[in-house]
Order: structure tokens, then C-alpha cells, then sequence
């Protein structure tokens, strides 16, 4: 239409979104528009008379005209709506209008779900998008008129986990509530995120009909491959063969008739298969929706992993056509999935060989990653429950295989190979909860001169390298380095129990086998319980097993390393018969884990894991034991804070981003304010300019008082060169003051500048530790919040802890009591032990401000001195700009073909 244009400034681009509802499928959220005319009013015609009476309280056959102009002319401020489409149709429209009273704060909120479309979730969606964008333009609170037999809409309010009110008025029922995040609706999002990508993901794994393009008449090229290996690996579901251009017809490709295109297959299609040259995809992929598909899995190359602008464009252009359609996409430049559970057996991969079924689940991006995983597991007798290779990692990706894999009862435990990272906030969440049930193993690539991965859009970190690592440890996944070491820790969490504990027994039959494996323990922080149990080669797998068998039976003892070498081959056979059936029994017996080096094994024997060596076997075990203390550990509940007022952190912010529109530093008294909406205390700074000035500074401060230089570049410097303390009159201070002042002017003469550090005055802290606190706003991690003890610690050893909001009170402890100067704060030699708990709360506190306020862009409170009493922030230095946004959002949406994602540090 002539009066608007999506591309005028004014239409809000980022309210634009593709999510999963809660059957799985796939739908677009967006504002309203003039053109959506035509298809509002073929969405009122199509509601029952029912459902128009409930929305409109009266008969309404026909929307008017100028009802309909109303409706889509909003000014995305004081009138905002928003529609739901799919498949190209509005299936539910959601608006709120401000109302006069509470200045602007409260707004009249409605919803309407098509009726062909019930049950998908829509109605949650549009109210969980509305109150996001409201509380963003400043609303409070919505109102809803709504009547009392509309019991859908009241469940919407009520399940929503807000704190709703109700009025009865005149035969209505009036809704209202605050429309402020809450644990409980915070808990309910993300409850119904991880229940919608579940289901979604459960239709990619397990698909009634599969149809696979691009099959050509002589069976050959990746589609006959890729189509042999679905019906050889036995899928029990429907399988249909596409050739590769609509022209061929009437040839049989592995006992299947190959039709000319998807249209011919007058069957549902749940997932399509494209293995066709990338400038064909696209038009098969338009056609999906003929025959219903759900997913389409792209095994083609030559799109944003080609490096070039026209690949990237035209993956963006197949994502597109995907969320039209209503479709995941798995690609494209995918290895392909495997689904081992015998009531699917689906192998759509180009891997010939469907793994056994097995408790592991598999992520790979690329495909030859993909390939080693799987050669690995089979090579060690894995068995695998099931594999997805993200390729380009356009859609879907590891954080809904993780969604999956939470509740499938297949999976015991999940392996990862990640090469970059679309949204590692949601990766942290959602690892921590498939973690706290399920071991998760990761490997992630290094970042190398060549930059970042091919096909995958990424964002730069500016955060070190170690920052990644704490993420995966925070989240409770097992980090380790290689695709080795993946399967050495897999065998064990899969095969054995969760040990106690550190303590180990080392049971052998070759000392020297029993002194690598003892030194491996200390090595990797395990305690070694009394001198290694060495028997000799002769002893026979009796003696072995019963040493194994005594050493499990000591309560000192968590787990058990045993070491075997056969005297001869003629005693092999007992060590596969006798002795790890005998080792594994006894671990399940006892409910503590087995590990073995049994020389020339690797892979699991009757259930033992076996390793080539004593520090293999170590390792793995040592990886287990962190996580399960891990596992153990009470995280506590999500940090909250009394005292904390969002709304006028959020006047600051915006007021001083109205004066400086490209974002700066927030003055002191700016920089005061901010804080102390999060009852955080700033202790003033008085800028003194004379003796004279510095004296009166002095005098209003009852108690001793410090000096120091102010500029940036001298303010933190590990000696106090530029700092007087101790000044316990006005005096004192007046003559520090010319002192200091005479440093400072013969420190810039030496420098060639006439700029003179500014100086102030400041009540002096209690004797205690000198600790820093932060947060940046990383463009990967979004906020990262960071501990360690001021000055040598942190600027040169940089030993500094860092988390990733929202943080539990146990992640907050974890910071505090992990650098590795944390004995300073615990009382070292003889000093008092610091405040550890309002520590705790004022990291906790930083943590809130900074996941409140992406525009923080960064945070440091320092010094802040940690004394026995209490802490003192003494400086802070805060810089605030208009953020680009993050890549988890608070309302459910999915990334765009990969944005937000980011090259592993």
C-alpha cells in the first residue's frame, strides 16, 4: 500500500519472529501491517460465531472498514499489535492500547486465535511477545475486559505465571497484572521453549514417511547413496525417491519407484531429503509444503559454506522459504541424522552403516567431524541412540538437540563437537538443565589463522579464550580436548556409576603400570587410598578380581583404576571372561566406578570401560568425578535482591543516552544513582583543586581520609605511588595535597603534557581486601560478570573469575571461592576473614544490573575493599550505549540462519 513501507524508519524490525509453537511446528510473529487488510479479514471470516462473540462481545459478521484501518494502522507505541502467520495466513492477532491513567503505565490488552489453530500455543506467544515489547516502551501493567465463558483466554492469563487480579464488572471479568518478568513466568517460557523445540525435534527424529530428492535414474550420486542407506538401515516408515529433475520418471532406485517430483507422492512427507545442486534447492524446497512436510534436511554444499556474498544470500533465501513453509531446517551442507531406536531405524546420512542402539547421542556440525564421531563410537562398541550433523547451521542446531535429548529416555548421555555457537546464553541454560541429569561431553574447536568456521555466521568475542571454558564448566558440561577423550569419558559415564567421590585405589599387576597411574591421580586432583595393590602376572584372574573386589568394599575408596598386563596370550582370554565381568560386577554391586587399563584394549569389556593407558584411564575419571561434585552441588536458587528498582536504573540510562546519543561514560553522580537502584553503595568522591579546597574536602568527612590521583591511566596502578593515606586531619590533608599536586605536575612535565591528573578526596575505607568487580556486555556471551582481588592478581597473573548471568547463589559462592587468591579473603596469615556473604551480594547485585541493562556496554567497580565487616566500593566506572541487542532474548524466537552466532574463543 502507498501510505507504508516496512523499510520507513519507525516500523520495528527487531519485533520480527520465527518460533516454535507447542505442537513443533513453525510460525512467524511480526508487527501488523496495512497489507495485512485482506488477510485480517479472511481471519474474521473464518472464526466460528463463538469465538467472535467472546473477542468483540457482540455478533460481528463482518469487520468494517474503518475497523479494519484501526486495526492496522498502529503507531508501534501507544497502539501496538501483533500477528502470528503460518503458512502465509494470520492465525493469531495479539494488541495492547495505552490507557490514560498511571501516565501511559497501564495498557488494555487482546488477543484472538484462529479457531483452526487452537491448542498450538498462539495465544501464550502473542501475550508473552506483548508484555516484553510493553514493559520495553515503559508499560507496567495490561488490563484485559474478557468474559467469563472464555475460558481460554483466562487460562492464558492465569498460566502465564504472572500475578493476575480479578474484577467482576457489569457480567465482565476484569484481568489485570503487572507485566515485570517473575520467576514463575520466567520459569513457565522457558518451560514451554524447551517442551515446543522438543516436539520439533521429535519430528525431525522420528518421521512416519521420508522422501529423498535427487535420486537420478542409475541410483548413483548422493541421493541413490543417501536413499540405499535409509531403506538398508531397515526405517520402518514410508520412503519415497525423488529423481533429480521433474523429467524422470519410471526408474527403480533400490527397490523403489523414482517419481519426477514431490507432487506426485500422494502420501504425507514428514521429512524431505535434498541432495541436489544448491540452485535447485530452493524450488524443491517451495514445493515441501505439497506434500506436509515438517523438516527439510539439505545434505547440498555451495551456499554460505562457498565463502562468497551469493552463497550467504541464497542460505538465507532457503531459511526463509523453510520458515514459510513452516518447516525446520536441518543444513544445509549436512551430513545428515540418524535415528537408531528400532521403531524408527533412520539412517538419511551419507554414513553407510546405521551405529548400533545405544544410550549416546551425537552433534557434529561438518560432516567429516560427523564421520570421526561416528567411526570413534563404533570403533570403541558405542552404541548410539542418535546423530545430527548441523552442517551450516542454518536453523536447527546442538541447543535443540539438547532440548530433545532432556526428555528422550533413549539417550543416557550427550557428546558434542561444537565449532561455533549461535546463542550461547540459551546454550548455558539449557546444557546446565540437560546436565543436571544427563552427562554432557564437549569438544570445541580451536580458533586457527583461518578464522572462522566456512558457512557459519559468527560474531567476535572479546572476552579470553579460558572465558569459554568457565561457560561449559558453569553449565555443568565435561570439557575436554579431542574426539579420544570424548569417547574415554563417554564409555565411563555410560557403563559406570557415578563416583562419590575423589578417593582412588589402584589395583595392578605391573608396579610400573600401578606408579603412572598413581602419579596420574595426583596429577588431576585425585587422592590415591594407600600404596598402589600390585599382584604379580601369575597371580590369575581370581587374585585380580578379588583385590578389585576388597578394594570396593573399603569405604575409603570412590573408585577403583585397575591395571592389568597378560604374562602371556594365552591369558588374554581370561582378562575379556573372567576378570572384567568380574571388575564390572563388583562396580555395580557397590555403586562406585571401574576404570581399566587392560594393555592392547580400548573400548568396553562386559561393561568395564578399558583405556591403552594408566593416564587415559585417569583422565576420564577425573573428568567424571567434577562433574559429578558438580552434579551434587545445591546451585541454589536464581540471585535475587531487596531493594532493587529496575525502573529508575532504567531512567538513568536512558537520560543520559538522550544527552549522549552515541553512549559515553556515566559521571559520578550519574554512575551513583545507577547503583544505588540496585542497593549498591557508592562511596562519594570530592574533586579538590588547591591545598585550600582539599582541606574543606577533609573537614566535612568525619574520620580519616585518603587522596588520591583520579586519571584513568594512575587510578588502578598495583603501588600507591599516587595515593596518600592515613590523613587523620584537614591539615594533613591539605599537605598532601601539595605534595601529591608537585608528583603529578613533575610526572606530566616528564611526559611532554601539560595535563595534570585531577585529584580527590575520599573517607577512607576500613583495612580489608582490595577486590574488583565487572561486566561487559560481550557480543557472544552477552553480559559476563568477573571477580578477583585487585592489582597484581588480576592485571598480570589474571586471575579472575567470570559467570554468566542469571546466576544461582551457588555460581556466585563459586566465583568468589574459585580465583586462586581466594585465601587472601578467607583470613590469610592470621589477617580477619572478609564479609563472604555481602561479597556474595554485591556480585550478585552487579550480576542483576548488568542482565537487566544490555546497555551497560561495560562495569568495574574498583576498588572495592572486602573487609570483615561488610565492602566499600570506593570507584566505579561505567560506560553505557545502545546495544545491538542479544542473542537470547526474553521473549522465544528463533536465531536467522545463525545470527548471534559466534567462533568458539
Amino acid at each position: 500500500m502507498a501510505d507504508w513501507d516496512a523499510s520507513a524508519p519507525g516500523y520495528p524490525h527487531a519485533w520480527e519472529a520465527d518460533l516454535v509453537l507447542s505442537d513443533g511446528s513453525v510460525a512467524r510473529v511480526r508487527p501488523i501491517t496495512p497489507d495485512d487488510t485482506e488477510g485480517l479479514h479472511r481471519f474474521h471470516a473464518g472464526q466460528s460465531a463463538e469465538s467472535v462473540y467472546l473477542r468483540f462481545f457482540a455478533p460481528v459478521p463482518q469487520l468494517s472498514a474503518r475497523d479494519v484501518h484501526r486495526f492496522t494502522h498502529v503507531d508501534h507505541h501507544d497502539r501496538v499489535a501483533l500477528v502470528v502467520v503460518i503458512g502465509g495466513e494470520i492465525a493469531g492477532i495479539g494488541r495492547f492500547d495505552r490507557l490514560g491513567e498511571d501516565e501511559g503505565s497501564a495498557a488494555e490488552v487482546a488477543f484472538n486465535v484462529a479457531d483452526a489453530h487452537r491448542g498450538k500455543g498462539i495465544g501464550s506467544v502473542l501475550l508473552e511477545h506483548l508484555a516484553d515489547i510493553g514493559s520495553e516502551l515503559g508499560v507496567r501493567r495490561f488490563l484485559a475486559d474478557v468474559l467469563p465463558q472464555n475460558r481460554r483466554m483466562l487460562a492464558v492469563f492465569r498460566e502465564a505465571g504472572f500475578a493476575v487480579r480479578h474484577e467482576y464488572d457489569d457480567g465482565v471479568l476484569v484481568v489485570s497484572f503487572d507485566i515485570e518478568p517473575t520467576d514463575r513466568s520466567r520459569e513457565v517460557r522457558l518451560a514451554r521453549e524447551h517442551r515446543a523445540e522438543g516436539r520439533s525435534m521429535r519430528r525431525v527424529l522420528h518421521p512416519s514417511g521420508v522422501a529423498v530428492v535427487g535420486v537420478p535414474a542409475d541410483g548413483g550420486s548422493v541421493g541413490g547413496q543417501v536413499l540405499r542407506h535409509i531403506k538398508d538401515g531397515g526405517f520402518t516408515g514410508r520412503l519415497f525417491a525423488v529423481g533429480a529433475h521433474a523429467a524422470q520418471n519410471a526408474a527403480v532406485v533400490a527397490g523403489l519407484p523414482v517419481v519426477g517430483s514431490l507432487e506426485q507422492i500422494q502420501e504425507p512427507v514428514d521429512v524431505v531429503v535434498i541432495a541436489v545442486p544448491a540452485p535447485q534447492v530452493l524450488p524443491v524446497v517451495r514445493q515441501c509444503e505439497v506434500v506436509g512436510a515438517k523438516a527439510v534436511l539439505v545434505i547440498s554444499s555451495g551456499f554460505a559454506d562457498d565463502g562468497t556474498p551469493e552463497g550467504a544470500r541464497a542460505q538465507s533465501e532457503l531459511l526463509a522459504a523453510c520458515r514459510a513453509g513452516g518447516m525446520r531446517l536441518l543444513g544445509p551442507n549436512s551430513l545428515g541424522l540418524i535415528n537408531a531406536d528400532p521403531a524408527v531405524c533412520l539412517n538419511a546420512s551419507l554414513v553407510p552403516t546405521r551405529p548400533e542402539m545405544g544410550g549416546l547421542g551425537l552433534f557434529a556440525q561438518s560432516g567429516a567431524l560427523g564421520v570421526a564421531l561416528l567411526g570413534s563410537a563404533q570403533g570403541r562398541g558405542l552404541g548410539v541412540s542418535s546423530f545430527v550433523s548441523a552442517g551450516n547451521r542454518a536453523d536447527i542446531s546442538g541447543n535443540d538437540l539438547m532440548q530433545y535429548w532432556l526428555d528422550d529416555d533413549a539417550t543416557a548421555a550427550v557428546g558434542l563437537y561444537l565449532e561455533s555457537m549461535g546463542n550461547p546464553r540459551k546454550f548455558t541454560r539449557i546444557a546446565r538443565e540437560l546436565a543436571a541429569v544427563k552427562p554432557v561431553v564437549a569438544v570445541r574447536s580451536g580458533v586457527g589463522p583461518g578464522g572462522a568456521t566456512p558457512g557459519h555466521r559468527v560474531r567476535r568475542t572479546s572476552q579470553r579464550p579460558e572465558v569459554f571454558d568457565e561457560m561449559l564448566r558453569q553449565s555443568g558440561v565435561i570439557r575436554v580436548q579431542n574426539t579420544h577423550q570424548l569417547f574415554d569419558v563417554a564409555e565411563l559415564v555410560l557403563h559406570q556409576p557415578m563416583p562419590a567421590g575423589p578417593r582412588v585405589a589402584v589395583v595392578t599387576t605391573s608396579p610400573a603400570l600401578g606408579a603412572l597411574a598413581s602419579e596420574a591421580c595426583q596429577s588431576w586432583g585425585l587422592e590415591t587410598v594407600g600404596e598402589p595393590v600390585t599382584l604379580s602376572g601369575a597371580d590369575g584372574a581370581e587374585a585380580v578380581s578379588a583385590a578389585v573386589a576388597e578394594a570396593m568394599a573399603d569405604e575409603r575408596v570412590d573408585a577403583v583404576v585397575l591395571c592389568v598386563v597378560p604374562v602371556a596370550p594365552a591369558t588374554e582370554p581370561a582378562i575379556d571372561e573372567r576378570i572384567a565381568p568380574a571388575a564390572a560386577g563388583q562396580s555395580a554391586r557397590h555403586g562406585k566406578p571401574c576404570v581399566a587399563t587392560l594393555l592392547g584394549h580400548r573400548g568396553t569389556v562386559s561393561g568395564l570401560p578399558t583405556y591403552a593407558m594408566p593416564e587415559d584411564a585417569v583422565r576420564a575419571l577425573a573428568s567424571v568425578v567434577r562433574y559429578a561434585q558438580w552434579r551434587r552441588h545445591d546451585r541454589g536458587r536464581l540471585f535475587d535482591a531487596d531493594g532493587v528498582n529496575r525502573r529508575t536504573a532504567h531512567d538513568v540510562i536512558e537520560s543520559f543516552l538522550r544527552q549522549e546519543p552515541g553512549g559515553g561514560v556515566l559521571s559520578q553522580r550519574q554512575s551513583q544513582d545507577l547503583l544505588d537502584a540496585y542497593g549498591i553503595g557508592l562511596w562519594p568522591v570530592h574533586p579538590v583543586s588547591s591545598p585550600k579546597s582539599a582541606r574543606k574536602a577533609a573537614a566535612r568527612i568525619d574520620g580519616p581520609v585518603v587522596l588520591k590521583a583520579t586519571a584513568p591511566e594512575l587510578r588502578h596502578e598495583p603501588s600507591l605511588r599516587w595515593v596518600r593515606i592515613g590523613l587523620s586531619t584537614p591539615a594533613a590533608c591539605a599537605a598532601a595535597y601539595t605534595e601529591l599536586a608537585d608528583s603529578l605536575a613533575e610526572r606530566a612535565s616528564q611526559a611532554g603534557t601539560s595535563v595534570v591528573s585531577p585529584i580527590a578526596v575520599q573517607a577512607a575505607a576500613p583495612s580489608g581486601v582490595a577486590v574488583q568487580v565487572s561486566t561487559t556486555e560481550d557480543p557472544l556471551f552477552g553480559p559476563v560478570v568477573g571477580f578477583g582481588v585487585a592489582g597484581v592478581p588480576t592485571d598480570l597473573l589474571h586471575d579472575v573469575t567470570h559467570r554468566f548471568p542469571p546466576l544461582r547463589s551457588g555460581d556466585v559462592a563459586d566465583m568468589v571461592s574459585g580465583i586462586r587468591a581466594a585465601a587472601l579473603l578467607r583470613g590469610y596469615r592470621g589477617a580477619e576473614p572478609v564479609h563472604l556473604a555481602a561479597l556474595h551480594d554485591l556480585l550478585g547485585r552487579v550480576s542483576l544490573l548488568a542482565d537487566d541493562h544490555l546497555e551497560i556496554a561495560s562495569l568495574s567497580l574498583n576498588p572495592v575493599i572486602a573487609h570483615a565487616e561488610g565492602v566499600a566500593v570506593l570507584g566505579a566506572h561505567i560506560r553505557v550505549t545502545r546495544s545491538a541487542g542479544r542473542s537470547d532474548l526474553s521473549r522465544r524466537t528463533l536465531n536467522r540462519d545463525g545470527e548471534g552466532g559466534v567462533q568458539p574463543p
